[in-house]
């Protein structure tokens, strides 16, 4: 699970989690069909306006020596068809169980990292 971050209007940070497949530096997500009150999702409006995203991946444990964190910042943009949209779904279903099931069939979400940062407390 991660979160992205993506900028709304006026400047205004906004911040969802997602689930996500990566393909060396290009990431995807897609709307899945998990009840929601409506497919036009902002982070798709925001992310058409302004395409620079940010996306953390962490990982939380009460012994703090098990504690990291990845950042990934990129640029993004929306495929709802074709072949880009096609490999976004498949890498998806690759990774998840639950979307070979159902397939998405929405809006793909495809990000092109262009830096990496991260943390751990581990050595």
């Amino acid at each position: 699970m991660a979160r992205l971050a993506t900028i709304g209007p006026g400047g205004r940070p906004h911040l969802v989690p997602l689930c996500f497949a990566l393909d060396h530096d290009t990431l995807v997500s897609a709307v899945d069909d998990k009840p929601k009150s409506t497919p036009a999702l902002r982070r798709l409006d925001h992310v058409r306006s302004h395409p620079e995203v940010s996306l953390l991946v962490d990982h939380y444990d009460d012994d703090w020596s098990r504690l990291w964190w990845v950042r990934l910042d990129g640029t993004a943009r929306v495929v709802e068809h074709g072949a880009e949209h096609d490999d976004a779904i498949a890498l998806l279903r690759a990774k998840y169980e639950q979307y070979r099931v159902a397939p998405p069939t929405r809006a793909a979400l495809v990000v092109d990292v262009r830096r990496w940062s991260g943390w751990s407390s581990m050595p």
